[in-house]
């Protein structure tokens, strides 16, 4: 699928947009940009495989569930990074007409991604991509989420058989709010990286 043709389409919705072939590219593109600011992390794997909280450390005050302070857990950090100047995340799937899709399970990715910070970055890989927003919806369910729910060592139906989404009702269930993007939100000023990589789940 074209970069450049997904490019033109999150354009006509309102995002800035800048491809990199490489994550390091990106990375360093953040980090030449990204100074003097507090920083959020959405729980996202595809930062934590671009090592950015290492990256953009030495000159932001970074917040990252994944990287909690000593005496800190997952809720404290996670609402700490609902405050700060920049937030980054990444979508489970991004359709070549512009629409992204996210599905979560504390709400937190979702809730940063929306309102409250001066800039929201989306990072997605090349593996994100698929032609539709339905396909989008169908790749965040039971491509996504699955794979995720493996990795965070869950005992849900879809991590167990890690072939599609069961629509369960476990206790561990991380499948709670599913958000579509449908153009920028307004007042927001939002960028989107694409990497011609594979990154994340």
């Amino acid at each position: 699928m074209a970069m450049n043709q997904v490019m033109e389409a999150l354009e006509s919705k309102g995002y800035t947009v800048h491809i990199f072939s490489t994550a390091r590219e990106a990375s360093a593109y953040l980090a030449r940009t990204i100074r003097g600011k507090t920083v959020g992390f959405g729980d996202s794997a595809t930062l934590l495989e671009m090592g950015l909280y290492k990256a953009l450390s030495p000159d932001n005050e970074v917040f990252d569930p994944q990287h909690c302070p000593e005496g800190s857990d997952f809720h404290e950090t996670a609402t700490h990074c609902l405050t700060t100047d920049v937030f980054l995340t990444s979508v489970n799937a991004l359709a070549r007409t512009g629409e992204m899709v996210n599905l979560d399970g504390t709400g937190n990715r979702i809730a940063g991604s929306l309102f409250g910070h001066r800039k929201v970055v989306f990072v997605v890989g090349r593996n994100k991509l698929v032609p539709t927003l339905d396909e989008a919806i169908w790749r965040t369910r039971n491509i996504a989420a699955p794979r995720n729910a493996k990795r965070l060592g869950l005992r849900t139906p879809c991590a167990l058989r890690g072939d599609r989404c069961y629509d369960c009702s476990s206790p561990e269930r991380i499948c709670n709010g599913l958000l579509v993007y449908l153009r920028k939100m307004n007042d927001l000023d939002a960028e989107v990286i694409l990497i011609d990589e594979d990154m994340g789940l």
